[in-house]
């Protein structure tokens, strides 16, 4: 594709020949002619002007001294490179259809130009919307939703009546609508289940990494915003609200009847108690544990979890307590030496 339509398809200002054939996207430190790649954070700029690629996209105000590159301008650097990926390494859809070794229950419906691949099955009553691409080996269990334009990857398990938005991705072997983890105690310490059988929602546009689970409650429902994004191995408990354009990374875990509100970040595995509201806004840093609610806009740290700002400064104060151990311990030493010499 000439560099000239690619400007025009991601909206940038060209500096440089239009006439550039590119066609595959790299990182910028192993980018060959014919790449395109991106520079969107300061680490990078040592490495912009040595670049081989044949286009980089760069901020507005970038200086590109040192680089022969062709520039594609923008004030969005990061989201112009997506958009690039996509144009330049377009996925490769399976052809619409129905493989003859699944098993579709008689009254499922099945929209126009579905993919449905080999040994997926689909329970009575179960719909999906048209265009949907449904990989092979994909269970969708008995009166669930699936709304148009979704994509479900390989080994996922949607269990009965889970109704799914428009748009959504479902990565490989991703559990929805498991039973949540529910037992009452009994006078002898043993433990009876509580049946977990209330629904799932996801709304439009979600996104679900592999091997994430999703669990069901045994009233309500468990519900996931429009926009929001999972990563792999997330586990999400029974009963929890997750509002809008939600951001988790890899291994967050959240318990059940947490109410996540909109715009929320959670960084790698980090732990939400049940019962917990974070406010719209709130950000966490990896690992952190959180056993609390957390107003709107907070920014938190460690375990327990407390602002950011104090987290950092107590994380300076813990690489000091050997030497400070060892000073308390030298004036503990010179405080018993005077008093030892002032009772005599």
């Amino acid at each position: 594709m000439k560099l000239r339509e690619i400007a025009e398809r991601l909206g940038c200002r060209l500096e440089g020949d239009g006439e550039i054939e590119v066609t595959r996207v790299g990182g910028i430190d192993r980018a060959e002619p014919g790449d395109i790649t991106f520079l969107a954070h300061e680490k990078y700029v040592k490495k912009f002007a040595g670049t081989s690629a044949s286009a980089v996209i760069v901020g507005l105000d970038v200086a590109a001294k040192g680089c022969t590159a062709a520039l594609l301008r923008t004030d969005e650097p990061y989201l112009a490179f997506a958009r690039a990926v996509a144009l330049l390494m377009p996925a490769a859809p399976p052809p619409t259809g129905i493989d003859p070794a699944s098993a579709i229950a008689s009254d499922a419906m099945l929209g126009p130009d579905v993919s449905v691949g080999a040994f997926v099955v689909i329970g009575a009553g179960a719909s999906i919307g048209a265009r949907t691409v449904v990989y092979p080996n994909v269970v969708i269990g008995p009166g669930s939703r699936v709304g148009d334009d979704c994509v479900i990857h390989s080994q996922v398990s949607i269990r009965d009546r889970v109704v799914i938005g428009h748009r959504v991705v479902i990565q490989d072997g991703s559990v929805l609508g498991s039973e949540g983890f529910g037992f009452a105690k009994q006078t002898d310490g043993t433990h009876v289940k509580i049946p977990q059988r209330a629904g799932l929602v996801i709304e439009d546009d979600v996104e679900i990494g592999a091997n994430t689970t999703i669990d069901r409650p045994a009233i309500g429902e468990t519900r996931i915003g429009a926009g929001t994004k999972i990563d792999n191995l997330v586990q999400i408990g029974h009963g929890v609200t997750v509002g809008r354009r939600v951001l988790f990374a890899a291994q967050v875990g959240i318990a059940g009847s947490c109410v996540i509100e909109d715009d929320v970040v959670l960084a790698g595995q980090v732990g939400v108690a049940n019962h917990v509201r974070l406010g719209k806004g709130v950000m966490a840093t990896a690992q952190t544990g959180i056993p609390n609610s957390v107003d709107a806009g907070g920014y938190v740290s460690g375990y327990p979890a407390i602002e950011h700002t104090k987290w950092l400064k107590s994380a300076a104060v813990y690489r000091q307590l050997p030497a400070l151990r060892r000073r308390v311990a030298d004036l503990e030493q010179r405080l018993a030496e005077l008093e030892e010499k002032l009772a005599e």
